[in-house]
């Protein structure tokens, strides 16, 4: 039995249950993306007392797009609540503070990887998976509920390929069902490419670089897009219905209209 699309609550972001750990556990570099230059583990200057962003509303007017453009996909309140059962890093000690700061980025990579394995459970096609993709998600979700000193040695990059042995499966079964000829263009190089009004329905477009390339009308039903950068991707009136794979940092980075159709675990971006 297919899971259903609210399964995947817990794996959006609930910053009124999280102490701002993107906004200072992470770095960041002066350029198009950030305003300022920012170093792990130090507080983002716009953060308030209360962990919420003083700028939240005009982010992108104050040269902080990377911001908006970042999900944590739930790890923040998870490490927030569970993994340190409420402790905020502003009253702990400097040690604790750097075990939460260091157990995020961990835990941010394992929900990423529970929302791909949790999607594609909803995926029809499929349903031969279903078992061990249950059983890869139910290891995955115990994996961020080690201790700090846990998750900060384990090796991500190991489960990540297991868990995308399984995926690349998925993709396969989820795509054979949509007509016609399907691309491969994994991994291709297709920034700043005149893509407009193609047919790239059923194509793996994993890993592709598709920066500022134009894609306005195009065809990208049932294409999977786990990975592909889209940043400044111009999706004016194209066609995502039942794309896969594609989350809403990815969707966030892109350029769009009210004309764009768009798979039904994404929304559509505010500044589109």
């Amino acid at each position: 039995m297919q899971d259903h699309p609210g399964d995947l609550v817990d794996l959006r972001a609930d910053c009124a249950n999280c102490f701002g750990l993107c906004c200072v556990a992470l770095p960041f570099t002066a350029s198009a993306d950030f305003a300022h230059d920012k170093s792990a583990g130090t507080p983002c200057r716009n953060l308030r007392d209360d962990h919420r962003c003083g700028i939240h509303a005009r982010l992108r007017q104050s040269g902080f797009t990377g911001c908006t453009v970042y999900d944590c996909f739930g790890a923040g309140q998870k490490v927030s609540q569970v993994t340190f059962t409420g402790q905020d890093w502003r009253t702990g000690s400097r040690e604790h503070a750097r075990r939460m700061f260091d157990a995020f980025p961990v835990v941010r990579q394992l929900h990423e990887l529970l929302w791909y394995l949790s999607e594609a459970l909803t995926l029809p096609a499929a349903s031969p998976l279903y078992a061990e993709l249950r059983r890869l998600r139910e290891k995955t979700e115990e994996l961020t509920l080690q201790t700090p000193e846990e998750l900060a040695a384990l090796d991500v990059g190991a489960h990540r390929q297991e868990v995308n042995v399984l995926l690349l499966e998925t993709s396969e079964l989820a795509r054979a069902g949509v007509r016609g000829r399907k691309k491969n263009r994994r991994g291709a190089d297709l920034m700043g490419a005149r893509l407009k009004g193609a047919d790239l329905s059923g194509a793996n477009l994993r890993g592709a670089y598709l920066i500022a390339a134009d894609l306005t009308g195009a065809d990208l039903r049932g294409a999977d897009l786990i990975g592909a950068d889209l940043r400044d991707t111009d999706l004016t009136d194209a066609d995502l219905t039942d794309a896969f794979f594609l989350t809403q940092p990815q969707l966030n980075a892109a350029r769009g209209s009210a004309g764009t159709r768009l798979p039904a675990l994404v929304s559509r971006p505010a500044h589109w």
